[in-house]
């Protein structure tokens, strides 16, 4: 039987005469931030102090001993890496095993019999990339770094919320792999439901050693206990099995059923029966089992609308069966540095996402493809995978040597991830079609090259020929031809970025995009999270800190200027600025989705920019570089909620707002839902009460009633739409010309049951309207979380925030901590 020996131990990094312990897996980074020959580069402005470190060359050594690779009964010894990052040369005993020049592949090396110093040297990425580019030619690109000149994570090189920190080391396992006769070198399961039936056509390769050719072998299959079973013969290096499971049990989005999960086993064996002259097996024998492999799957089935209607191209992604409104985040790898990211950590960051509503998570093509613990966790918590290739935002050369990696890294990562239910959608590329078309690129390249060969051909015939259960689509943004332009929103995917790079976010509510699979606006981090990464500055907006992380083009001035449109812009004062900051990045996002989820099925999906953050910087995330929540994760909640409630203004009859009733649940939803026109002092102008009835996944939509509507311009009046904890104001003009009262609420703190738990309850009792209160619970304390974002009170209501790690905390700390909107 095959034996796996971990290669974890006993490894150190040098790029002198000095080595230094190293662990594997790791990254040069990581190990001189152990020994304490760096600065923490997400501290302060550390990270430039770093930079040399990429542009060093490095080397992982280890002694093999002799007893690993040879004896013990085994024909074979392998040396398998399951991720080296990225140019490196692997050496055993100064014999050269061969060389790399991909992040996002596995390697596997013969070493058998030999023994002695193994050193893999790795090259700076930026060397590797001038030797690639020297061949190739210049290609366009939207950021002054050469990612697209080599195949690794290209948010090593910095992004528009991202530090450049250019990685090399043993960023994923290493092992030997010890084994006689033959081994399992791919699985692919075909998984497949016919009228509830579930199907898995297990397509098998083996790799023999030269004893092992002609011997006789078997495959044998298993899903779940004894639920199916099938045997097959391998025919040279192949074999075929197919499983049917009657009655298979479906696995569903979150929110529409359950994931149940099936154990798939396959199971190499030899056949030990007495052969005769022409090797055939005459007598059945014994069977001795020689290598296995195991995997979990779903049964469902997956397709991509993209008809045609009256409104243009549809993007629908349909899940047994299933039409469904996909409530997205775009997820970035969780640290700059990824081999930090343990499962524990990724179970947490995607509980999180589930939890804010989300059922669709697109992993962003300047990434990675991520470790079987991500996938694991989307299969677990029924959230749906959107799988980029890693391209992003540049023109990639087609030639060698890249075009040969590009392939063996796409069937590599198709086979390995083809197993997991949650993925339903490979993408091939990340905004490069639509440069392509728009960012001047064309006349640039002279007919050169760009990646469109990828995108168009190379990934779809991958997919095809690998992986045929699930969609692809060619990019996005992308319309689905070049008859309409690549960021059409009548047609596919469209990316909505002139709203924050140019506009007010209320224009968000111009077009009804068909799919928008990526918008957003910015906000910092929590303030313990800049206190944290900037320690001993005074904070300002534009404090030396501050500036340093924020990584976009003109960060600080699309902020400004996202508030000066709703609030006056406060001068000198950071907390204020702090706190409108995340009021406009949560009302943004969620009038985005709002308007968009109102307009099902025309619009079939919102993915949001973005979920996560990979250090402490002012970004577009909902969870920041630390793990806190900002408001607009609490925001996502509410809007991505199956119940939504919203009032949309001026697109009814005779321009009057519309209440629309948004239900993506499973039932029908009986509404009873009170309008109210209310004064600036909260007393009230008019009432009326509607009943509704929505149907499940479906949308209700209807003109407020005239005497509802408060006059158009008015600064004094307002409409809320009620529905049991559901609600939705209404402004006619921004809130810097409102008629706002001074905010006047009292603050109790109660200790429930279990004093001394850190655990408080904060009630709020509203004397007047008290809009968009925020209570910031990690200036109580840098662990301290509230279960509530941005709520806006009535006079005479009462809010209970629930606040956990927040030991004796008073009523005028939380105060301290209190924030809404004020009169300009």
């Amino acid at each position: 039987m095959k034996e796996v020996l971990p290669l974890a131990e006993g490894w150190s990094l040098s790029h002198s005469d000095n080595p230094l312990p190293a662990q594997v897996p790791g990254c040069v980074h990581t190990d001189l931030l152990t020994a304490g020959l760096i600065p923490d580069p997400f501290l302060g402005v550390n990270e430039t102090d770093v930079a040399w470190v990429g542009q060093r060359a490095w080397t992982y050594a280890r002694d093999l001993p002799a007893s690993d690779t040879a004896g013990e009964g085994h024909e074979r010894a392998d040396l398998v890496f399951d991720g080296l990052d990225t140019a490196a040369t692997i050496t055993l005993d100064g014999r050269e095993l061969g060389r790399t020049r991909n992040m996002h592949r596995r390697y596997r090396f013969d070493v058998t019999g030999h023994h002695g110093r193994l050193e893999v040297d790795f090259a700076s990425a930026y060397d590797e990339a001038a030797s690639v580019l020297a061949v190739t030619g210049e290609r366009p690109n939207v950021y002054p770094e050469p990612f697209q000149y080599i195949r690794k994570m290209a948010c090593s090189f910095g992004w528009d919320w991202g530090p450049t920190l250019v990685t090399a080391g043993i960023w994923r396992p290493v092992r030997l792999e010890r084994w006689s006769t033959a081994r399992l070198a791919d699985v692919r399961p075909l998984v497949t439901v016919h009228d509830g039936t579930g199907r898995v056509e297990i397509r098998v390769e083996i790799e023999r050693t030269a004893q092992g050719t002609a011997r006789p072998l078997a495959v044998r299959a298993t899903v779940g206990k004894g639920l199916a079973e099938a045997r097959g013969e391998v025919e040279g290096t192949h074999a075929v099995l197919t499983l049917e499971v009657p009655d298979a049990a479906l696995w569903w989005p979150r929110g529409y059923g359950d994931q149940p999960l099936y154990d798939l086993e396959l199971a190499l064996v030899e056949e030990t029966g007495e052969t005769g002259e022409t090797g055939e097996t005459e007598e059945a024998g014994e069977e001795r089992p020689l290598d296995s492999w195991h995997r979990r799957i779903g049964f469902r089935t997956v397709e991509l609308d993209r008809s045609s209607d009256e409104h243009g191209t549809g993007f629908t992604l349909v899940v047994n069966g299933e039409r469904i409104f996909a409530r997205g985040g775009n997820w970035i790898p969780d640290d700059v540095f990824p081999s930090r990211i343990t499962p524990e950590r990724y179970r947490t960051r995607l509980r999180q996402t589930a939890d804010a509503g989300v059922d669709l998570v697109r992993i962003w093509g300047g990434g990675i493809y991520e470790d079987d613990a991500f996938y694991d966790a989307c299969d677990e918590l029924g959230l749906m995978v959107w799988q980029d290739f890693p391209f992003a935002c540049a023109a990639y050369p087609e030639e060698q040597p890249l075009r040969g990696e590009v392939e063996a890294e796409a069937r590599d990562n198709v086979v390995r991830l083809m197993p997991h239910p949650s993925l339903v959608l490979w993408n091939g590329n990340n905004e490069n079609l639509w440069g392509f078309r728009d960012w001047d690129w064309e006349p640039e390249l002279r007919g050169d090259s760009w990646g469109g060969g990828y995108y168009l051909d190379l990934l779809p015939r991958i997919v095809a020929e690998l992986d045929p259960s699930r969609p692809y689509t060619a990019g996005s943004p992308w319309s689905g031809s070049w008859d309409h332009h690549p960021n059409d929103p009548a047609h596919g995917t469209y990316h909505s970025w002139e709203v924050w790079n140019r506009r007010d976010y209320t224009e968000y509510r111009d077009s009804v995009p068909r799919f928008v699979s990526e918008f957003g606006w910015q906000a910092p981090p929590a303030l313990a999270t800049l206190r944290r990464a900037l320690p001993g500055e005074g904070l300002a907006p534009d404090s030396p800190g501050m500036l340093h992380h924020q990584k976009a083009e003109d960060g600080n001035g699309k902020l400004n200027r996202g508030v000066e449109r709703h609030f006056v812009l406060p001068e000198g004062d950071f907390d204020r600025w702090h706190y409108l900051t995340q009021v406009v990045q949560a009302r943004a996002i969620a009038t985005g989705i709002e308007h968009w989820r109102s307009h099902w099925p025309v619009c079939a999906g919102t993915i949001v920019w973005q979920i996560n953050d990979c250090w402490p910087v002012s970004s577009w995330s909902a969870i920041d570089g630390d793990g806190r929540l900002k408001p607009l994760y609490h925001e996502l909640r509410r809007v991505y909620a199956d119940r939504l409630l919203t009032l949309q203004p001026g697109d009814g009859d005779e321009g009057l707002p519309v209440l629309a009733a948004v239900n993506q649940s499973a039932e029908p939803w009986q509404a009873r839902v009170t309008l109210r026109r209310l004064r600036a002092d909260g007393t009230e102008a008019a009432e009326h009460v509607l009943d509704l009835t929505v149907a499940a996944r479906s949308v209700h939509r209807r003109s407020v009633p005239q005497d509802l509507a408060p006059a158009p311009e008015s600064a004094k009046e307002f409409l809320v739409a009620d529905s049991e904890d559901l609600r939705s104001v209404h402004f006619r003009v921004t809130d810097r010309e409102f008629a706002y009262p001074v905010p006047h609420y009292d603050v109790a703190v109660e200790s429930p049951v279990g004093a001394g738990t850190g655990n408080v309850e904060v009630v709020v009792t509203a004397h007047t309207l008290v809009r968009d209160l925020l209570l910031q619970a990690d200036r109580l304390g840098p662990d301290a979380v509230c279960d509530t974002g941005l709520r806006t009170l009535l006079p005479g209501e009462r809010l209970r925030l629930r606040v956990a790690g927040a030991a004796e905390t008073g009523a005028n700390a939380v105060r301290a901590a209190l924030f809404c909107v004020e009169p300009a």
